[in-house]
């Protein structure tokens, strides 16, 4: 128990002090670097509370591809970050207002969820009525029955997010060629092949 409760406090404060790095650091990719490193020490958390199949979720999707997709996206492109931090002072009055709407939002959370109870030092609801199941089969369990439609709607979030993602990003250049698959299908038979009429004998020394 002592081992598992420094191991806690180890990763709890990693993962709290690169979540900070990421918001404070001026380099994007370091910041995005640091987020990486928060979901390691986050993973490490559900290992040591026994989730691990969260863990292994959470370093294949988040880590494997979010992160990393971050990464790529914030090398690619050509962001004037400049121009960027010219609205910081103008906006910071709304964005201290939504962070602290959210402050207070999971104040409320952590408090209400401890005076439950279900809370710590409370009994636990199973989805399977007490049996002894794995926390994957679990998981299963109550996305796919208690909050199957919050699961669909936040597919339809990220797939929104993608979409928009992929149009800001989306350029159109006149000097660059690009296929028109309507412009092929839609050429004549002239336009496509040129029959020529080699005479027998000569069609090796033709150029």
């Amino acid at each position: 128990m002592i081992v598992q409760a420094v191991l806690f406090y180890i990763f709890a404060v990693v993962a709290v002090a690169s979540g900070a790095l990421v918001i404070s650091a001026r380099n994007p990719v370091h910041s995005v670097l640091f987020l990486i490193l928060s979901f390691f020490n986050v993973a490490a958390l559900f290992i040591l509370i026994g989730a691990e199949f969260l863990a292994m979720i959470l370093v294949i999707v988040y880590v494997g591809a979010v992160a990393v997709l971050f990464l790529f996206v914030v090398m690619m492109l050509n962001i004037d970050f400049l121009e960027m931090r010219s609205g910081f002072v103008r906006y910071l009055p709304v964005g201290a207002a939504v962070g602290a709407v959210l402050l207070a939002e999971l104040v409320f959370l952590v408090f209400g969820w401890s005076a439950l109870p279900g809370g710590p030092g409370g009994a636990t609801a199973s989805a399977t009525g007490g049996l002894a199941v794995t926390n994957t089969r679990a998981l299963g369990d109550i996305i796919y029955t208690r909050y199957l439609l919050g699961f669909q709607a936040a597919g339809l979030i990220l797939l929104v997010a993608m979409v928009g993602a992929i149009v800001l990003t989306l350029r159109h250049r006149e000097d660059v060629r690009r296929q028109s698959i309507s412009a092929q299908l839609a050429r004549a038979r002239s336009q496509s092949v040129d029959v020529v009429k080699v005479p027998l004998g000569t069609g090796s020394s033709r150029s």
